[in-house]
């Protein structure tokens, strides 16, 4: 503030006491996210001897955003070491520039005494910080993890077998200030009120006869749902008696699931719907449902159904759940059966079951297909016994431009 007095000159002023300030705040919060990867590796003894520089790693997992592998060299990483100590590193396997994070790679024991071999990055961050990884194929660990010849005679390798634990802390920082107002919205329960409207059957304008049972429902319900519930009940070529319609080739208890799913958009607790306590009977009326869901174009139905037959395949249903993926083009859950059938320790099993007979009578061409699956995994098996041969997997120089090699 200021005057310009006679002479045209600026004074400046102190402020009055109606003068009025603000104060503003931040907060800057650097923190962790965190995850951790369990890599098995058996058959340790097979792979001493690969040569130097030469790997074997892990499934790809991610943390923060970002893709990580670890990389166990048998015959360590250095040639000055000359394959006296075993290397370990997790690495950056996603495009990424300065990714900030710490780690930790730990050698678990085997004998249940918890006496693991840790390097930890975590307990050491005010020495010097996270750890900046450039670029995809950046590293971090150690080249002398572990003197080889004390690890072949501790409690970390069992069975031949060594279990690797590891822990990724992706550096996260963002700024934000106070907030002045926060009102807590509840989340929203538009299917609850749907669920309501069918258990009272208030506005009921159509009905359902299923296996000599009646469902009152609601068209408009029906329709915005499903797109054959629409054309059946609004459309051109609907139904003459559009009030009462009954439906052929399905059980009431799938029905009554199916319309729970339409009006509450979730599926029901099975054991406390129809008191199915054993995967046998859940995985049966999966394989009802998922049949019923394709019936009435309902996609995410059948893709809810898919996924619990995936969590749930099993010796005794996967011949059945196999000819229901192909019937109904899942393709995904068909190369899960197909997978899961072609193992070694699984393919006698599931032929001696009664889906099997089904599954070549009404499925003959997916027995190809399983045959091919066989003997991709026979092959697999073939060349995973000869891998420290492969050129392919020397590791000497990790630039980020490599990828993962695949056997098949």
């Amino acid at each position: 503030m200021g005057t310009i007095d006679p002479r045209g000159e600026f004074v400046a002023t102190k402020p009055t006491s109606a003068s009025s300030s603000t104060c503003t705040a931040s907060t800057s919060r650097s923190e962790t996210v965190n995850g951790t990867h369990e890599f098995k590796i058996k058959g340790y003894s097979l792979a001493k001897g690969m040569g130097i520089g030469k790997y074997i790693t892990s499934e790809t997992f991610t943390v923060g955003g970002f893709a990580w592998t670890i990389y166990f060299y048998p015959d360590g990483k250095s040639a000055e070491d000359n394959a006296g100590y075993v290397s370990l590193f997790v690495a950056l396997a996603s495009e990424g520039t300065d990714v900030r994070a710490l780690f930790e790679l730990s050698l678990l024991d085997q004998s249940g005494k918890d006496n693991h071999k840790v390097h930890s990055h975590f307990n050491r961050m005010l020495d010097g910080g996270p750890y900046a990884l450039k670029y995809r194929g950046s590293m971090w660990g150690y080249k002398r993890f572990f003197k080889r010849t004390l690890l072949e005679t501790s409690d970390y390798l069992k069975d031949d077998c060594l279990i690797i634990h590891c822990c990724v802390g992706v550096v996260r920082s963002h700024t934000g200030g106070p907030k002045i107002y926060s009102i807590a919205v509840p989340p929203s329960d538009i299917g609850q009120h749907f669920g309501k409207l069918l258990e009272s059957g208030k506005g009921a304008d159509v009905t359902f006869e299923v296996d000599g049972e009646i469902f009152a429902t609601h068209k408009l319900v029906l329709a915005a749902r499903s797109p054959v519930f629409r054309a059946q009940l609004l459309g051109p070529m609907k139904d003459q008696n559009s009030q009462s319609i009954k439906v052929e080739d399905m059980m009431a208890p799938v029905f009554k699931v199916l319309l729970h799913f339409i009006y509450w958009d979730a599926l029901p607790d099975m054991q406390e719907f129809f008191g199915l306590n054993s995967k046998w009977a859940s995985t049966l009326m999966a394989q009802h449902l998922l049949a019923a869901a394709d019936r009435y174009a309902l996609e995410r139905l059948r893709l809810l159904c898919e996924a619990k037959l995936c969590e749930n395949v099993a010796i005794n249903t996967v011949a059945t759940t196999l000819a229901l993926a192909e019937q109904h083009h899942c393709f995904q859950l068909k190369g899960a059966c197909l997978r899961f059938s072609a193992l070694p320790e699984n393919l006698k099993a599931v032929m001696q079951t009664e889906g099997f007979e089904y599954l070549k009578e009404s499925c003959p061409r997916v027995l190809s297909e399983l045959l091919q699956y066989v003997a991709r995994i026979g092959k697999h098996s073939a060349k995973s016994r000869a891998y420290y041969n492969e050129p392919y997997l020397d590791g000497c120089d990790v630039n980020g431009r490599r990828v993962k090699p695949r056997l098949y």
